[in-house]
């Protein structure tokens, strides 16, 4: 700190950042909050984390569990990691040209959630520039929003006044439209106005006004404090918000810059580590700074490039994102891919220089971020695997380019479909595809690859609309929300979905539960009452009901009115709002709030989804059992049907692994082991040693769910048995005892992305089921086996087997059955077809070399030879013409084959010496032509076919034709 509490003029940035924490955290009481990981939690709309607020949603909808920790926030600080490379925030292609963009950047953020408003946020940051960081006020401009009349909305003169009551001159708060100073989520959702504080590059004294807001690099926004006071409801119009919140967002880079007086983001401390390692890995001439025409042969550019996207490859596969074919997967494949091609085609690097920048971005970013330390060395294979793998994918894209282009007439444009092709499945970047395509003089019909693009979006847009619009009617608004809470509607008890046990006989018995309609909801309004044959959501002051939440698939049942026993009002979801439980339901008839109901859950899909979820449970043990203590849980999804686990891995899990993770589950199913379950505080619950849980946000008090030991066991501080079973953090239902899983098959296993493997499992009957496929399956490939090895003399007994091999194949691939024992019997299957191809060919040669020979003696040296011959196909018969003219090299051979279809086989060949006067595709063509068929091929070898009633001719014309040539 300097004299006087201020901090020195030229900052690291590593103190920029500590400075911004530590002045909302010890100086205004905010809660400092680690940063949220860039792979969104529970967000489909996004493909990263692209802002501070994201991981903050469920506060602004009204949507948070009035148990989480989420709940409580008031007023909090942190530096997020965010990356702006796809969806509605996309700088990649800008990211390069210029001193400002990156697709990996860190907001600095503050937030209050219903505390102070307008008037606190700007005087801290007011406060914080102009006194913790000592930028001078005569540099700084802030804007406000002028208003919208179109909206109906007035200028924010509140905000506007509370800038000149700091001190702003009147000629520095500038008004601007709804484009510049009015922040909203998304088309829909909380938004509002916000003033954002600019800075002047050039100072001096002047008055830079008329250069805010203009695209001017001189001067630059440094912060943005929205001010979250309306609803945009889905018929676009504004309503105010129950709870006002305030969201700025500062980036650090660019406020970095202006604390170490540079005017490009790349010039400051958080890059130039990295661009002197890039300098250093590639011997190319130090960065220099330049853009545009200055930057000759791209050479500063392709630093920009590299450097900005090494951080992101670091942030987002330490966060669990890996290069990949769809999603966010597939934005960061791009990334590492333009950044390898700037590697090595501008910088000329050699091949992993990528990842050898790696400890680099560590050294940089790894305080702010210990996760990064963690994770280097998986971060660097990662990224040498992947980029071995783009440079192979060039060669075979500008092989594609090559042949595509010899193809093609002159001045025609190259085919979209061949460039869409490139892009969608061998990852090439557009502008490289329109480079190569220069380099060869010709162009992309761009037209047609616009059609394509739009296809596609329309495709995805579709499939999105589809997802939003499913089980819209279960979803509260935050109106309704804040209406229920305002009116004191107590939260749904939903504490009966755990009220079951187990009968006399080992049967599960599910509690009745009878409730009162406190509200119903659809069209976006909580309402009263809803009449016969409308959808709704109904919310009741108690359920039995489990509303889809932690992976679990929501319960269906239905529920009738209290004295009318025979009118069932079936619930076909449910799910949980701000801790009211939303039941969808079509009503039959009118349904009123006051009217008391019970409730009945489907019990067989409820008890199949409990032994689904304690399966869940027992194989993420038993992978981390077999796999390693690295084998984190990636997610998982569990219905009545199955169940679905995805899970960190180095490397591919063998035949033997997956028994293994079998053998572990039903080891503890056979043991009959009881299945603990208790709420406890989620301080306590997280002190557990070794504990099992997703990175997500969990009501306190906690449930916690361990297997075989009671929860007071695993809670005792020194307790080391959580390590030896399954413990995790979970609302979901389960069995009480293991024992009724019965069985459990991995019936697939495979690879999402690099280092993330999804399994999908069966358990019960369907296990059992899934096994005795298997073993039919395998039953029948040991026949296969067996009639293979007496190795038949007939092409046609051989070729029968190779087809049944085939057709095993597609069975053993898309059956249902334990996954290791499909890989075993693939196994088997391949080499069966590799023993059966071959013997195929040993036969079809030995029958060819017979029918040669034979053919030789029948006509003795000469010069041409024309016949028929019996042969079961058309590659017997080129086969036969083959050794012909290997045996008589002067001589010339067409072969006619009559086959029982009527059809006629043709094959010829011309002897090298005859040419080019006498060619084999013209003698096959006249020949096919007479018997009304078809034929195509070489100058030297070509083949045919057509109809056995005109054979006779076309021997005639085939000895006419050879000996006009001859």
């Amino acid at each position: 700190m300097a004299a006087g509490g201020r901090l020195p003029s030229t900052l690291p940035a590593a103190r920029v950042r500590a400075a911004f924490l530590r002045f909302f955290q010890q100086q205004h009481g905010h809660r400092r909050l680690p940063s949220a990981p860039v792979r969104p939690r529970g967000d489909p709309s996004l493909l990263f984390v692209n802002a501070g607020m994201n991981q903050f949603k469920p506060i602004f909808l009204g949507t948070a569990h009035p148990r989480s920790e989420l709940s409580r926030y008031r007023r909090v600080v942190n530096s997020q990691k965010c990356v702006r490379a796809g969806g509605k925030h996309n700088d990649l292609e800008d990211v390069g040209r210029d001193g400002c963009h990156h697709t990996f950047f860190e907001m600095l953020g503050s937030w209050s959630f219903g505390d102070y408003f307008k008037e606190e946020a700007c005087s801290m940051a007011w406060e914080l520039l102009t006194e913790v960081y000592e930028i001078p006020k005569d540099r700084l401009y802030v804007t406000y929003f002028g208003g919208d009349s179109s909206l109906g909305l007035s200028a924010d003169k509140e905000c506007r006044d509370i800038w000149l009551q700091l001190g702003v001159p009147a000629s520095r708060v500038l008004p601007f439209p709804l484009k510049d100073n009015f922040w909203e989520m998304g088309d829909t959702g909380p938004c509002g106005p916000c003033t954002e504080i600019h800075y002047d590059h050039v100072g001096g004294g002047r008055n830079a006004a008329a250069l805010v807001n203009q695209g001017s690099p001189d001067v630059v926004e440094i912060w943005n404090l929205v001010f979250m006071q309306y609803n945009r409801e889905v018929e676009g119009n504004l309503l105010p918000l129950p709870q006002h919140h305030v969201d700025t967002g500062m980036g650090l880079e660019r406020l970095v810059a202006v604390l170490q007086n540079k005017r490009s983001n790349y010039d400051t401390d958080l890059f130039t580590p990295i661009l002197d390692a890039i300098h250093k890995g590639c011997g190319t001439p130090r960065y220099q700074g330049l853009v545009g025409d200055a930057d000759a042969g791209r050479v500063n550019m392709a630093y920009r490039v590299v450097a900005d996207h090494v951080r992101t490859l670091c942030v987002c596969i330490t966060d669990g994102i890996y290069p990949g074919l769809s999603g966010a997967e597939l934005v960061l494949r791009r990334i590492l891919r333009r950044a390898v091609r700037f590697c090595s085609e501008v910088l000329r690097a050699p091949p992993g220089l990528l990842a050898s920048l790696v400890p680099t971005v560590v050294e940089v970013l790894g305080d702010a971020y210990p996760e990064l330390r963690k994770s280097a060395d998986q971060v660097m294979n990662i990224i040498n695997e992947n980029e071995a793998a783009f440079l192979s994918s060039l060669e075979r894209g500008r092989r594609v380019i090559e042949r595509t282009v010899q193809q093609m007439q002159p001045s025609t444009n190259f085919p979209a479909d061949v460039a869409w092709s490139l892009y969608g499945n061998l990852g090439f970047p557009l502008d490289l595809i329109d480079l190569m395509l220069e380099e060869k003089g010709i162009r992309l019909d761009s037209d047609a690859f616009s059609e394509l693009v739009l296809e596609d979006a329309k495709r995805k847009a579709q499939g999105a609309q589809a997802g939003q619009l499913e089980g819209t009617a279960v979803h509260l608004d935050v109106h309704s929300l804040a209406q229920l809470r305002g009116d004191n509607v107590p939260a749904t008890d939903d504490s009966p979905k755990y009220s079951y046990k187990l009968g006399q006989h080992g049967q599960y018995e599910f509690s009745p539960c009878q409730a009162t309609v406190l509200m119903l909801y659809r069209d976006q309004s909580l309402q009263k009452e809803v009449g016969a044959g409308q959808r709704c959501g109904v919310i009741l002051d108690r359920t039995n009901f489990y509303a889809e939440q932690g992976g679990q698939a929501s319960d269906q049942g239905y529920l009738i009115r209290l004295g009318q026993q025979d009118i069932l009002f079936p619930v076909e979801s449910v799910r949980l709002c701000g801790g009211y439980v939303v039941h969808e339901v079509t009503a039959v008839e009118t349904l009123r709030a006051g009217d008391q109901v019970q409730l009945f859950v489907d019990e067989a899909r409820r008890l199949a989804c409990m032994t689904n979820h304690t399966a869940t449970h027992l194989l993420n043990f038993a992978l981390r059992h077999v796999l390693g203590d690295r084998t984190e849980q990636r997610g998982s999804h569990v219905t009545a049907e199955r169940l679905r686990f995805d899970f960190d891995i180095q490397g591919p899990v063998t035949v033997e692994q997956l028994q293994r993770v079998e053998q572990v589950v039903q080891d503890v199913i056979k043991r009959n082991e009881a299945v603990h379950m208790a709420e406890v505080p989620l301080a306590l619950a997280r002190r557990v040693q070794g504990l099992r849980a997703m990175d997500e946000e969990y009501p306190d008090p906690v449930r916690i769910v361990s297997l075989g030991v009671p929860v007071e066991t695993v809670l005792t501080c020194d307790s080391e048995a959580a390590r030896q079973t399954s413990v995790e953090l979970c609302c979901g239902t389960h069995l009480l005892q293991t024992g009724a899983m019965e069985d459990l098959a991995i019936v697939s296993e495979r690879q999402l992305v690099k280092g993330v493997s999804r399994v999908i499992a069966v358990t019960g009957r369907q296990a059992k089921q899934a096994r005795e496929v298997g073993q039919c399956l395998a039953v029948e490939v040991d026949s296969v086996s067996i009639r293979m090895k007496q190795r038949s003399t007939s092409v046609a007994e051989m070729q029968n087997l190779s087809k049944e091999v085939g057709q095993l194949t597609k069975v053993v691939a898309s059956t249902a059955m334990p996954q290791w024992q499909r890989k075993e019997l693939q196994t088997i299957l391949k080499a069966l077809q590799r023993t059966a191809n071959t013997a195929i060919k040993k036969l079809e040669m030995q029958q060819a070399e017979e029918k040669a020979q034979s053919l030789l003696t029948k006509h003795c040296n000469q010069p041409v030879i024309i016949d028929t011959v019996p042969a079961d196909s058309l590659s017997i018969l080129m086969k036969v013409v083959n050794q012909l003219c290997d045996k008589s090299p002067g001589t010339s051979v067409l072969l006619l084959s009559p086959q029982a279809s009527g059809e006629v086989l043709c094959a010829c060949q011309v002897s090298k010496d005859c040419l080019p006067v006498f060619s084999a595709a013209d003698w096959a063509v006249a020949v096919c032509t007479q018997m009304e068929g078809k034929a195509g091929g070489s100058p030297i070898v070509a083949k045919g076919s057509g109809n056995a009633k005109g054979i006779q001719g076309a021997l005639t014309t085939a000895l006419e034709f050879a000996q006009s040539k001859l």
